[in-house]
C-alpha cells in the first residue's frame, strides 16, 4: 500500500491562491459580457426551441447548414421586428387616438342606464344610480372629469417609446447570436454535455437533456399557444369595430403568455359590442369570445405534451413561478428548473429504494 505523498509546505497557499485567480478571473469575464447575457439566454432558449424546425429545414436544403440558417434567421427577424413595430405603431395610434377621444368629450354626454340594470342583484341598484349621476353631468363636466387621466394615459404611452432603443439592441443582438447557435450549435451543446458529466455524471447530462426538453414544452406550450389565442383575439376586435384593437390584442398576447388569459381584455370588448352593436352582433361577438378564451386549455396541453413528457401543473408553476421571479426570461428558466429538479429527485428516490 503507497503511503499518500506529503504536501509540500507551500501547497496549501499555491491552491488558494489558484482558485482566487481563477474566481477574478470568472468574476471579470461575466462583468465583460453582462451586457449580453439577456440576449444570450434567449438565444439559446430560441436556437434550443427550434432545433428540431432547422433540422427540417437543413433536410430541405439537400443537407447543407448556411442555406438553413439563413432561411431561419430571416424568419426570426421578421418574427421579432414586425411585432416590435407593430407594437410601436399600436402604441403611438393610441396615444393619438386617447388625446383626440378626450378632446370629443366637449360634446359627449353620457347615456341613461338601461332598465334591466337596476334588477341586477346586490349591486345593480347602486350602479345605476352612480350611472344616473354621471348622465346628469354636463359634456363641459365630464371632458372637464377624463381629461386629465386620459392626457396622463396619452403621456405614458409616448414616454414608454424612448425606451424601446435598448429593446431593439437586444433584439439585434439575440438574432445574431441565435445565428451563431444556429451555425455552431453541435459544438456548442457537445460543449454543455461534456461539462455536465464531468460535473454530475449521467445525471449530469441526462439533466441537460431534460432542460432543453422543458425550453421546447415552454416554446410549443405557451408562446405558440398565447400567439395563436391573441391572433383570434385581434380577428374579433378588428372584424367588430373595437376600439385600440392594436393595443388591446397586444395586451391579449401579454395577458396569454402571463396566463391570465384574454379575459380582462375581452370582457371590456363585450360590454362595449353591447352598448354599440346590438344585441344580435354583440351576442356574436360573446360566442367568439368565449371561444378565445377557452381555446388555450385544449391547444396548450397539447403543445406541452409534443414538447416534454412533464406534468402540466409543473409546466404552469414554471411558467408562473419564473415569470414573477425573474421577468420575461422566467418563462423559460422556471419550468427548467422545476423540470429538472423534479426528474433528478424521482431518479435519487428510486435509486434509494
Amino acid at each position: 500500500m503507497t503511503e499518500p505523498q506529503a504536501r509540500t509546505p507551500g501547497a496549501l497557499a499555491r491552491t488558494v491562491l489558484q482558485l482566487a485567480v481563477l474566481g477574478v478571473l470568472l468574476g471579470a469575464s461575466l462583468w465583460l459580457v453582462r451586457p449580453f447575457l439577456v440576449a444570450g439566454v434567449w438565444a439559446a432558449m430560441i436556437a434550443i426551441a427550434t432545433w428540431p424546425l432547422l433540422e427540417r429545414v437543413k433536410s430541405l436544403c439537400g443537407g447543407r447548414r448556411a442555406p438553413a440558417v439563413t432561411v431561419l434567421t430571416s424568419v426570426l427577424v421578421l418574427l421579432l421586428a414586425v411585432p416590435v413595430y407593430l407594437g410601436v405603431r399600436a402604441v403611438i395610434d393610441t396615444a393619438a387616438d386617447v388625446s383626440s377621444f378626450s378632446r370629443s368629450l366637449v360634446n359627449w354626454t353620457v347615456p341613461q342606464p338601461p332598465e334591466w340594470l337596476d334588477g341586477v342583484p346586490l349591486v345593480g341598484a347602486k350602479a345605476a344610480a352612480e350611472w344616473r349621476t354621471a348622465a346628469a353631468e354636463s359634456p363641459e363636466q365630464v371632458a372637464a372629469r377624463v381629461t386629465p387621466y386620459a392626457d396622463d394615459v396619452a403621456r405614458w404611452l409616448v414616454a414608454e417609446i424612448g425606451s424601446l432603443g435598448a429593446v431593439l439592441v437586444q433584439i439585434l443582438l439575440t438574432i445574431v447570436i441565435t445565428a451563431i447557435l444556429y451555425s455552431s450549435g453541435e459544438t456548442a451543446a457537445a460543449g454543455v454535455r461534456r461539462f455536465a458529466r464531468w460535473l454530475g455524471g449521467e445525471q449530469g447530462e441526462r439533466a441537460v437533456q431534460l432542460a432543453a426538453q422543458a425550453v421546447r414544452a415552454v416554446a410549443l406550450g405557451v408562446i405558440v399557444t398565447a400567439i395563436l389565442q391573441s391572433a383570434l383575439v385581434g380577428l374579433g376586435l378588428a372584424v367588430a369595430g373595437v376600439p385600440f384593437a392594436a393595443a388591446l390584442t397586444v395586451a391579449s398576447f401579454v395577458l396569454a403568455v402571463a396566463q391570465i388569459g384574454p379575459i380582462p381584455v375581452l370582457i371590456g370588448a363585450v360590454i362595449w359590442a353591447y352598448a354599440n352593436l346590438g344585441a344580435g352582433w354583440a351576442t356574436v361577438f360573446l360566442v367568439w369570445a368565449v371561444f378565445c378564451s377557452a381555446i388555450d386549455n385544449v391547444v396548450r396541453p397539447i403543445l406541452i405534451r409534443r414538447g416534454a413528457d412533464f406534468p402540466l401543473l409543473l409546466i404552469f408553476a414554471g411558467v408562473i413561478g419564473g415569470l414573477l421571479a425573474f421577468g420575461v426570461v422566467g418563462l423559460f428558466v422556471g419550468p427548467v428548473v422545476l423540470g429538472v429538479t423534479y426528474t433528478l429527485l424521482g431518479d435519487w428516490v428510486a435509486a434509494a429504494e
